[in-house]
């Protein structure tokens, strides 16, 4: 009895060390900028709240936006499908936000059939290979950039990571929340490729 005891207490300190791990490496990939010059800026999607961005997207629109307009790449692939019961795809409220606010049209695509972060870089990779692009900086929240990256690599596309400068997950509270969703995420994808 005490030899299982020893062992079920050593098992619980590898998972509790491996989990520290992953959360750490998490959080230190995000917090770099790895933007290059590339074919073209994924945006990787989030809510929309009817015809406008929700603040996270429009985190992450705002930050392309400002990499298209330094030219680190000249189109910008807007990605996310429609929401439960949403009449406006999350590409479509993203490119129309963006073409507000100085993108070009003829430098926007857009996707609008995934719901995930796989789907979303499966639709990019589709977009990208019609358009003979063949680099591309994925841009996220800092926290979901490394499962990206991952993602990004396993289905071929040569991409970089840049996080939004600023997140709508500020305080503690929101970040530790989040932190423990992508260490959740991350072992799923693993596991399922989903």
């Amino acid at each position: 009895m005490m030899r299982i005891r020893k062992t079920l207490l050593w098992l619980f300190i590898a998972f509790s060390i491996w989990l520290f791990f992953i959360a750490a490496s998490i959080w230190h990939y995000g917090s770099k900028d790895y933007a290059q010059n590339s074919d073209c800026i994924i945006v990787l999607g989030a809510a929309a709240y009817h015809k406008s961005p929700s603040p996270v997207l429009k985190e992450r629109i705002d930050h392309a936006i400002t990499l298209y307009q330094q030219g680190l790449a000249p189109t910008v692939i807007f990605t996310g499908g429609f929401g439960t019961g949403a009449p406006y795809s999350e590409s479509d409220v993203a490119a129309k936000y963006a073409l507000r606010n100085g993108i070009k049209v003829v430098d926007v695509l857009t996707e609008d059939s995934s719901r995930s972060t796989v789907d979303n870089l499966v639709e990019a990779k589709k977009l990208m290979a019609s358009n003979g692009l063949t680099t591309a900086i994925i841009i996220s929240d800092p926290l979901h950039l490394k499962r990206a990256s991952i993602i990004a690599n396993n289905l071929g596309i040569t991409a970089v990571t840049s996080p939004t400068p600023t997140s709508r997950y500020r305080t503690f509270k929101s970040q530790f929340k989040f932190l423990i969703r992508e260490v959740y995420f991350y072992h799923y994808y693993l596991f399922t490729h989903k």
